[in-house]
């Protein structure tokens, strides 16, 4: 069932979170429906510009609409992630979408707010929801690459004139993640004293934490000691911040990179320990079961495991 991130956020302000997963293959559509339906949790399912040129959206799309069919209880919601005023344009105007993401967020403070309220003014005519950005993380999305030193924290006394301006639904905030699987390099974590500022200016507001996969030490071993050269120093968001960073209002929590690091590890042990194989579905079905088992374990931690059937529609 399709459901707007609206009805979402109005749920779980303050209680629990949604996990934003994005999805570029059919094993992580499926993966993702499936522990969806098992864990009777709600979930945005997300895909960059960059997700719909590799495949087509139309095959993105058609990939979700036959799992919404086999996994018929999975309740959830579809939004283009990181998208500039073409890509938004166009998603509102495919009526596929229930959210849409316009990033401004490396413009000019007024520029920002001129980019994204063109955006609102479009997609509120078709009940479409947006996401907004203030402030910039670093790290690296997709071809979106932005160096540390060129990263700053949202300031929280221009959140509410954003908001006010803008109409915007809900808005992501840089408040110490970072993309990609290098977080957090200089060790100082989410600050938390920004995030409880924003909240005291835009209470009830919905808001938005990228860059929230948590990179897990042990994926990042078993890849290297198959062939893979990460580095061993990437860090993630420790779970107990994404715990404490829900009490301040954070709704939807972005996570990709957990994913693809899953997928490597995967494929690559696969290839090295059976060096005879060559057959796609093998590791394929084993890369749906793990992001199955994953993703379930992400709905625990963010406790929105059971919350589906409890929404107020």
């Amino acid at each position: 069932m399709i459901v707007s991130p609206k009805i979402f956020y109005e749920n779980c302000y303050g209680k629990y979170a949604i996990p934003a997963i994005n999805i570029f293959t059919l094993e992580q559509v499926f993966g993702l429906f499936s522990a969806g339906q098992k864990a009777n949790a709600p979930f945005i399912v997300q895909m960059t510009p960059v997700a719909r040129n590799y495949t087509h959206p139309e095959m993105l799309l058609g990939m979700i609409k036959a799992a919404s069919r086999v996994y018929p209880k999975a309740t959830f919601a579809i939004h283009l992630d990181h998208g500039n005023e073409a890509h938004a344009l166009d998603a509102i105007a495919s009526n596929h979408f229930n959210s849409v993401m316009i990033d401004a967020s490396h413009d000019p403070f007024k520029t920002n707010v001129k980019r994204t309220r063109s955006v609102v003014i479009e997609a509120h005519k078709k009940n479409v929801m947006v996401e907004a950005e203030l402030g910039v993380l670093s790290g690296v999305e997709d071809d979106l690459s932005v160096e540390e030193k060129s990263a700053r924290y949202t300031e929280p006394s221009e959140v509410e004139e954003f908001v006010k301006e803008t109409q915007c639904d809900s808005l992501a905030v840089a408040v110490g993640t970072s993309h990609g699987a290098y977080k957090f390099s200089g060790g100082q974590g989410i600050q938390f004293h920004i995030l409880k500022e924003i909240q005291n200016r835009i209470p009830n507001f919905p808001i938005v934490l990228h860059g929230g996969s948590a990179v897990n030490a042990t994926e990042i071993r078993r890849i290297n000691e198959h062939g893979g050269q990460l580095k061993t120093n990437a860090k993630g968001v420790p779970p107990g911040d994404i715990i404490e960073a829900i009490k301040y209002g954070v709704c939807k929590i972005n996570i990709a990179t957990d994913l693809r690091l899953i997928w490597a590890r995967v494929h690559r042990e696969f290839f090295i320990d059976t060096p005879d194989q060559f057959d796609p579905i093998i590791p394929g079905k084993t890369y749906m079961e793990e992001c199955e088992q994953f993703i379930i374990e992400k709905f625990d931690l963010l406790g929105a495991t059971g919350k589906a059937s409890e929404l107020k529609l």
